[in-house]
């Protein structure tokens, strides 16, 4: 038991060193295995900064999808069930249906459990990672990045989280275009995943006073918005007009992040008010 709790300790102080490491909150704390967790920091800041490239064998992800696209229509899931007949009656009343319920709801449960260790251990992600809005898999693929905001350590990991989803949902938006409710759609989801990010961002760095957590949020703003501007060319108009909305938002986020670095760089106190894009900073004495 207590080599258990020592371990979990453990891993739990390599956690907040490698969070640290990463630019999350310090907890100002010390601890007697630091010197020799160092070396894995360190190892884990280097794969963090240059990963490996993992190649998945392309007949692996074939079979794997081919596979799950079967279970998911065997098991009817991602289609709309039918009305169910009336209910036969029954010496117990009311009982059967009640039962019957409870069964499906059961056995809901035991597919989401089977679905979410599959993830763990098959590389059912890897399957999904093409899949967009319609596809059976969209939902897993979904349902994924949700696991992986629940497992972020801090705001500012969710908060590159959800950048990154901004960038997932850019390509899918690729793949709808000439669909204009499904890439209208998957458009608002890349925005919503976007203010996220940005709120999440720039309240970092407004509650640190130091910009650091401003430059992800530069770096993706420039390189999206060159990708979001591609989607214009050969669009139809509703797709332009939607597109350009887009394209607003990530004007408004840079003059955002760069007012929040103005106001840091100024020394102004922490701003009371906020919306969908992280804090309101004021402005600096003697700026135009």
């Amino acid at each position: 038991m207590d080599n258990d709790l020592f371990s979990r300790r453990r891993a739990e102080r390599f956690a907040q060193l490698l969070d640290e490491a990463n630019g999350g909150r310090r907890h100002h704390v010390r601890s007697r295995v630091d010197s020799q967790l160092a070396p894995l920091v360190a190892m884990g800041q280097r794969i963090s900064a240059d990963p490996p490239t993992v190649e998945v064998d392309p007949d692996f992800r074939t079979g794997l999808r081919a596979m799950l696209l079967a279970s998911a229509e065997r098991e009817g899931i991602g289609t709309t069930p039918a009305t169910a007949e009336p209910a036969a009656t029954t010496s117990r009343g009311s009982l059967l249906p009640a039962v019957t319920a409870r069964r499906a709801r059961a056995r809901g449960a035991i597919l989401v459990g089977i679905a979410a260790g599959a993830i763990a251990v098959s590389g059912i992600s890897a399957a999904s990672e093409n899949a967009v809005p319609g596809d059976a898999l969209y939902g897993m693929k979904r349902s994924t990045e949700r696991a992986q905001l629940a497992l972020a350590s801090s705001d500012i990991s969710r908060g590159q989280l959800f950048l990154d989803f901004a960038r997932t949902r850019l390509g899918e938006a690729a793949e709808l275009r000439g669909d204009r409710i499904g890439y209208s759609a998957v458009l608002d989801d890349m925005d919503a995943d976007t203010r996220q990010g940005t709120r999440l961002l720039t309240a970092a760095a407004v509650q640190r006073a130091e910009p650091a957590s401003l430059d992800a949020v530069n770096t993706f703003v420039a390189s999206q918005r060159r990708a979001v501007s591609n989607l214009l060319d050969g669009a139809g108009r509703a797709d332009r007009e939607r597109t350009r909305r887009s394209l607003a938002l990530l004007d408004s986020i840079r003059e955002r992040s760069d007012a929040v670095r103005a106001a840091i760089a100024c020394g102004l106190p922490a701003p009371t008010g906020s919306d969908t894009l992280g804090p309101t900073p004021g402005t600096c004495p003697g700026a135009r």
